[in-house]
């Protein structure tokens, strides 16, 4: 396993990070359980998480569950030590909360009801889910339009977070801060407002980054060189699409795609040609499919960690073992044609 430090904050992470959302949902507390001593055995130091999960499908009534049982992983095993621990606070129109937007007070509660449900004392790294402004991830940069953002209340609700970032920070309770699904623009806004009222700077960005989803390769890359920023990239095997399980219009049961069959929108009739495409690459050069999607994050000069999410230990094993993988020059060029011949393909 190797390790990286997420900007300034110290954070020493191991590049796969654990995913938790399927937690209470698609899994069970003692399968969960399960992958947190499977992933620390492998050298994974780094769990996320967020005060919405599980997800697939949200549900008022689950909200928070994610949290408790890792939480009650921390009281059995008490290994709270071993981990790097990451939450995410949910935003304006989420489901969590009745969909009340980020704030100082939200913040503090939201904190305060994370530190209780996962029974520890400190999250190393606290991070705003979606911004209160929206974003253009989840299929939305076809759509997204800044324009109707008011530039002075979103500076406004910037520097009052802030401020109880940083206090929340010198009272003990957080070690880090992050951000999820944000912009180039919002990133270095939230940089520029730590900078004037004294609070932490952004140590990472969690935002989808796959052979198949790779906006961050533009403007979000050169923000993460300039400003320290690590990617956190999840859906790094595109919600199983890069593995080949659903080749052919297959959808094992089960899956994902049982339970969402568009994928948040991933199933386009452009998608199944780029899928075909990288199991060509990995299938010609003895790759199993799912590593070598990995590898290709792993490789990105911007990562910090990817995140993994399985349904079975099988799954989980297998995604484990891409940090022994390296791409050759002949793969990674390979890749780049198929980049270029199938981009955007959702």
């Amino acid at each position: 396993m190797k390790y990286r430090t997420l900007g300034d904050s110290g954070l020493k992470v191991s590049t796969l990070c654990l995913g938790s959302m399927t937690w209470g949902s698609q899994n069970t507390e003692a399968e969960g359980h399960r992958q947190i001593d499977m992933a620390l055995e492998a050298g994974v130091n780094f769990i996320d998480t967020a005060e919405m999960y599980p997800v697939n499908p949200v549900r008022v009534e689950t909200i928070g569950n994610t949290e408790k049982i890792i939480g009650n992983w921390f009281a059995k095993s008490g290994k709270r030590d071993k981990v790097i621990l990451a939450t995410k606070a949910a935003g304006a129109g989420q489901a969590a909360r009745g969909g009340a937007p980020i704030t100082a007070v939200t913040v503090r509660n939201c904190i305060e009801d994370s530190l209780r449900r996962l029974q520890t004392d400190v999250i190393d790294l606290y991070q705003l889910h979606v911004p209160n402004r929206g974003t253009w991830s989840f299929r939305r940069n076809w759509t997204y339009d800044p324009s109707v953002q008011n530039t002075a209340a979103v500076a406004e609700n910037m520097a009052e977070v802030m401020g109880e970032l940083a206090a929340q920070v010198k009272a003990g309770r957080i070690r880090a801060f992050g951000l999820s699904n944000e912009t180039a623009w919002g990133v270095i806004a939230w940089n520029r407002t730590a900078a004037a009222c004294g609070g932490p700077r952004v140590a990472s960005v969690q935002n989808e980054y796959s052979l198949l989803c790779r906006l961050y390769d533009l403007d979000l890359a050169e923000v993460s060189h300039h400003e320290n920023v690590a990617l956190l990239a999840f859906s790094p095997l595109a919600t199983g699409l890069l593995t080949g399980k659903y080749g052919a219009g297959m959808i094992p049961t089960p899956s994902r795609r049982a339970r969402s069959p568009e994928l948040g929108g991933r199933i386009t009739p452009r998608v199944w040609g780029a899928v075909e495409a990288y199991m060509a690459i990995a299938k010609r050069h003895g790759l199993d499919p799912a590593q070598m999607a990995l590898a290709f994050v792993l490789s990105r000069p911007f990562l910090g960690s990817a995140i993994l999410g399985a349904t079975t230990e099988a799954q989980l094993a297998n995604d484990l073992a891409a940090v022994d993988v390296t791409l050759s020059a002949e793969v990674l060029d390979e890749i780049a044609a198929a980049h270029k011949a199938w981009p955007m393909p959702f």
